[in-house]
């Protein structure tokens, strides 16, 4: 729902009462993860997809009929419903969409939750989707690392649930879970599902030039929070790099092991060296390669750049295995001339690295499209 959040906010602001749809959970080829959504504001404008097309007019009809209502309804669509191709749902996929009516009545913290997620303060939203007892679907917990607002029905499962969920929050995962009608570990009856937000992913681009205000544009489109850093501060300004979320002057090196030691550094963090000059990204991908936890590093720079890089970083102690950490040069051979392709081919090989892609064409390969989970950690997707 972070996609949706702003438009979903601003009728809640104004007093309204919005129709929401949440994908929960899904099956084979689906189009859009757990957690994609989708609104339908009282003046029939809508915003965000659960689907990417195939079912929207389906979940659109039933956001209306739950907000008339008020009875939130647990709905799957997919190849198997005998509706299947009614509503569009053609690429094999099965989706559980859980769609409700949200107001100040309904969600009473969907404000501080805007507001965590605006300032980069991890939360988790976990909602009841099913029950035997219907009074109980569509109660939820605001869940934070250090206290807990609202009730799933009892304390016994709020205890549960709340535990359960700051570990969902904590790996970054969107999923349903399980639970006997109280809260039982052990049972079947009630199914929550839990929506984390963790804090956005980090790109650090190092190197103000204009392949970077390229990357820094890609890596806004992805969801990154980017931070731009170069020691030069004629070239490192706001106004060359208006997508980056910040511009740091700074030697990178000394920057990045800040960073490190503030512990604003984690496994979805990834680094873009861009300077291909030996007294910048020598030191800096000395401490980069050196960090335990980092989702990806790479490099541009030529081919004979790269061979006189390594042999520098190995003159320093780097070893093999520290080495092998780095892709240089950065990107996928698509063939990148322009500071935009080359961004593309920067965030194509992110992507790839993320998800265990190859990089190759979809038409030359088989089997399924869509990788199940990150490759290292798991990472919210929506």
């Amino acid at each position: 729902m972070r996609d949706v959040l702003a438009d979903l906010l601003q009728v809640w602001t104004a007093g309204g009462t919005a129709g929401v749809g949440t994908v929960v959970r899904t099956f084979h080829s689906a189009p859009r993860p757990a957690g994609a959504s989708m609104v339908v504001a009282p003046d029939g404008s809508v915003s965000g997809s659960v689907s990417g097309g195939c079912v929207e007019g389906a979940v659109y009809d039933l956001a209306a009929e739950v907000t008339a209502s008020g009875v939130p309804v647990l709905q799957r669509y997919g190849v198997t419903d005998e509706n299947a191709f009614s509503v569009g749902l053609t690429c094999g996929g099965i989706i559980d969409i859980f769609v409700e009516s949200v107001s100040r009545d309904s969600f009473q913290e969907l404000g501080g939750v805007a507001d965590d997620v605006e300032n980069h303060r991890p939360v988790a939203v976990a909602t009841v989707i099913s029950h035997p007892d219907a009074a109980r679907i569509g109660l939820r917990l605001v869940v934070h690392p250090e206290d807990v607002s609202g009730s799933v029905g009892s304390a016994r499962a709020d205890s549960a649930v709340t535990d359960d969920a700051r570990g969902l929050l904590a790996a970054g995962v969107n999923t349903v879970l399980t639970y006997g009608t109280d809260g039982q570990r052990r049972g079947e009856g009630m199914e929550v599902f839990v929506a984390s937000y963790a804090p956005r992913p980090r790109m650090l681009v190092f190197g103000a030039i204009d392949f970077a205000a390229a990357v820094a544009r890609q890596g806004a489109f992805m969801g990154y929070r980017v931070t731009v850093c170069d020691a030069r501060p004629v070239f490192a300004t706001t106004s060359r790099f208006p997508t980056a979320d910040e511009v740091v002057v700074d030697w990178p090196h000394r920057y990045l092991a800040e960073q490190a030691e503030a512990d604003a550094i984690d496994g979805r963090t990834v680094i873009c060296v861009l300077t291909h000059d030996p007294k910048f990204d020598v030191p800096l991908l000395e401490t980069a390669l050196r960090l335990p936890d980092v989702a990806f590093i790479g490099a541009m720079g030529s081919r004979r750049t790269d061979l006189d890089r390594r042999e520098r970083l190995r003159e320093v102690g780097l070893s093999d295995t520290e080495l092998a950490r780095l892709s240089s040069p950065i990107g996928l051979d698509i063939g990148a001339r322009t500071p935009e392709e080359t961004a593309v081919s920067i965030a194509a090989e992110i992507i790839a690295h993320r998800w265990g892609g190859t990089g190759r064409r979809l038409a030359e390969s088989s089997g399924r499209i869509h990788h199940e989970e990150p490759v290292g950690s798991h990472v919210d997707p929506a």
